[in-house]
């Protein structure tokens, strides 16, 4: 279908419709009459009215010239539409995304759900997507292309408001709202079982091993532990917390589980002893959001309506006196609602109710960078293996997949590592690179990375201290915290 043709250059305003420039008048053809009609010679314009349109038009681009002129000299004229210079000016370069002037991480946008996306994972070798939404579907996508691979049948009848993948991606679970959770064999879409709870679910997790899934409990403020290939009942406590459940993770070697509350409080169950190992009450000042735990273990994270982040040592339980504590503030401008760990744990990403993702330097306790562009509540973060991409899942009914290999190139990272004096050393203990400060009097002196800093305190502490059983700490105004890059006690 052709286009319709252009206004008269010398026009300030495009022609209403219906109606023909004086131009378009000129170029109207006579109507063609069948041959065997008596046919009457073409009636020619009257001479008045080709001067009139003439006239008309050569003064419009007489008068376009002069208000052009005119709107360079005119302050106040920034609105107006410039008409001969615009169509020689370069086209500004365009960027994906909402993203501030000097950090443009490409992504890709993935649509396919109907509402709220709440939860969001990696898969086979970073090579699949699993999304969980509250448009009662659980979806497997394509991380190249972005499609839709499956829609897993028997589909929960209320919202879903987690699903969980187990290492090696051979099975998933996803909780909803209908107070089930469910498992599919994730190659063949397969439903496996379907455990149902007298309670509302609001988190769940396979195992790593994929031998458990464990389920946080609203009503019964409780956790329940299942075996992941029977659907049986391994462990079932109730009254965990003193108010309802938001989160619960295992730890890599799937025989821990810590879960969060509304009450600020952390706590880790011991699979094996059947037991709690460490409570950590008033954890934040206000309900704790999520958390997780890095690869290795020793350390867990947890996200807060109070707009921060803190990495807890759990390795050896020994907070009693300082209670090690990082807490990552000023990254968010909201509540953050989710967290996660590179597997190398050199950095933290985490999204909030600002709308944006935040990848944190976890060694030196200050955001990298903010990716820009979902348009509500970030409800969900994951890294892939290879830490090349993040993926968001959000309540604007969106994923979005960022590549941030390319991130330490990145102008505004560049700019915000050479504001704060930094440079990059190698830990003696696990060889891991970690930033330290130039104007940092101890810059020369510190050899290990902050984990492995940490650590050692933790073991000089347990050994000095004879006191044993549950850790179990109040408040926390006496742990150290990282604060515009220092150690602070």
């Amino acid at each position: 279908m052709a286009s319709e043709p252009p206004c008269a250059p010398g026009s300030p305003e495009a022609p209403d419709k219906g109606k023909k420039t004086v131009s378009q008048q000129c170029e109207v053809q006579p109507p063609l009459v069948p041959s065997g009609d008596i046919e009457h010679p073409p009636q020619k314009l009257p001479r008045a009215a080709l001067v009139r349109g003439y006239g008309r038009f050569h003064l419009s681009i007489v008068e376009a010239r002069q208000a052009q002129l005119l709107s360079r000299l005119d302050p106040l004229e920034v609105g107006k539409r410039s008409l001969p210079s615009e169509k020689h000016s370069m086209p500004e370069e365009k960027f994906w995304g909402d993203q501030e002037s000097l950090s443009k991480i490409p992504f890709k946008i993935m649509k396919g759900h109907s509402h709220i996306v709440s939860s969001c994972n990696f898969c086979v070798d970073d090579t699949k997507l699993l999304s969980g939404s509250y448009d009662c579907t659980v979806k497997l996508w394509d991380a190249v292309d972005g499609s839709v691979i499956r829609d897993f049948e028997h589909r929960p009848n209320a919202p879903v408001l987690e699903c969980s993948v187990t290492a090696d991606s051979k099975r998933i679970i996803a909780a909803s709202y209908d107070k089930a959770v469910r498992a599919w064999d994730l190659e063949t879409g397969k439903l496996l079982w379907k455990i149902n709870h007298e309670t509302f679910i609001a988190s769940c997790k396979l195992s790593p091993d994929g031998k458990y899934v464990v389920s946080a409990l609203d009503v019964d403020r409780g956790i329940c532990i299942t075996d992941a290939e029977n659907a049986t009942t391994v462990s079932h406590i109730k009254n965990h917390h003193s108010r309802s459940l938001t989160a619960c993770c295992f730890d890599p070697d799937s025989q821990k589980v810590a879960s969060v509350s509304l009450d600020k409080s952390i706590k880790i169950w011991d699979i094996t002893s059947q037991a709690t190992l460490l409570t950590i009450t008033k954890a934040h000042s206000s309900a704790i959001s999520n958390c997780c735990f890095t690869f290795s273990g020793h350390f867990l994270c947890t996200s807060s309506w109070d707009k921060t982040l803190k990495i807890w040592n759990v390795h050896t339980g020994e907070f009693r006196n300082c209670g090690a504590c990082v807490t990552l503030m000023q990254g968010h401008e909201g509540s953050v609602s989710s967290c996660h760990f590179a597997r190398d744990t050199s950095f933290l990403v985490s999204g909030g109710l600002d709308r944006t993702v935040a990848i944190w330097d976890v060694g030196e306790g200050y955001r990298k960078l903010s990716l820009k562009g979902h348009s509500d509540w970030v409800t969900d973060v994951a890294i892939s293996n290879d830490k090349k991409r993040v993926l968001s899942s959000s309540k604007d009914r969106t994923m979005r997949l960022w590549n941030i290999e390319e991130i330490d190139q990145i102008p505004l990272v560049i700019k915000y590592k050479k504001a704060l004096g930094s440079k990059v050393k190698q830990c003696e203990v696990c060889d891991r690179p970690f930033s330290i400060y130039e104007s940092d009097i101890f810059s020369e002196t510190v050899t290990k990375c902050v984990f492995c800093r940490m650590d050692a305190k933790d073991l000089s502490a347990e050994a000095s201290s004879s006191s044993g059983g549950e850790a179990h700490w109040q408040g926390s105004a006496a742990r150290p915290q990282m604060t515009d890059g220092h150690w602070a006690c």
